[in-house]
């Protein structure tokens, strides 16, 4: 199975790219087929020009889309599955990720006679520094999912899934060293099984 993996963090140090790297690693070991969208190392532009939103905004789809939009919908229907890994800021993906749906969920592409390949599956892999009883207490973890799955995803794919890696924050170092193992594994896993 051919995988797209959307890769959204600002750090090769982090803890969200040991667990891409996780993630990918158990891909590989099942024998899928990778590709890897880098938001950040590709510089990939996330605000819509006034052209992209006059298109968007009129269900233009006879109008073109820029050639990193493009590339970016070339490489999805390339792919059978999706899979995104992210940080989670203030309860959502980083910016960067959130432009990226912007951008390349085109009006005739992913919605508004959709011309979109249904995905076979759609995977969130979200790192939180929150606990995932303190997200499940405050309504967060529900509100990530309806954002995540119900919205962005919706019908493109047949299954979907998120995931939160938690308890990953430098403000509990030890809580951190902890739970740092398990994610790795439980990535590791996600990938051999997908």
């Amino acid at each position: 199975m051919r995988i797209l993996v959307v890769y959204c963090h600002p750090s090769r140090t982090s803890f969200t790219y040991e667990v891409l790297r996780s993630f990918t690693r158990g891909l590989s070991d099942a024998g899928h087929e990778i590709e890897i969208s880098d938001l950040y190392g590709m510089d990939f532009r996330t605000d819509l020009t006034e052209e992209e939103y006059l298109r968007e905004t009129h269900y233009r789809s006879d109008l073109p889309v820029p050639a990193d939009v493009k590339a970016e919908q070339d490489k999805i229907e390339r792919a059978d599955s999706i899979a995104f890994v992210y940080p989670v800021f203030w309860t959502e993906a980083p910016a960067k990720l959130v432009g990226w749906f912007d951008r390349v969920w085109t009006a005739g592409y992913a919605y508004a006679d959709c011309t979109m390949k249904p995905l076979d599956k759609a995977l969130f892999i979200a790192c939180t520094g929150k606990t995932l009883q303190s997200l499940e207490e405050t309504g967060n973890k529900l509100a990530m999912e309806t954002v995540m799955l119900g919205d962005r995803i919706n019908q493109r794919a047949k299954s979907k899934q998120m995931v939160f890696l938690d308890g990953i924050s430098h403000y509990d170092e030890a809580l951190l060293q902890r739970m740092k193992p398990q994610h790795l594994e439980a990535a590791y896993r996600l990938g051999l099984e997908f």
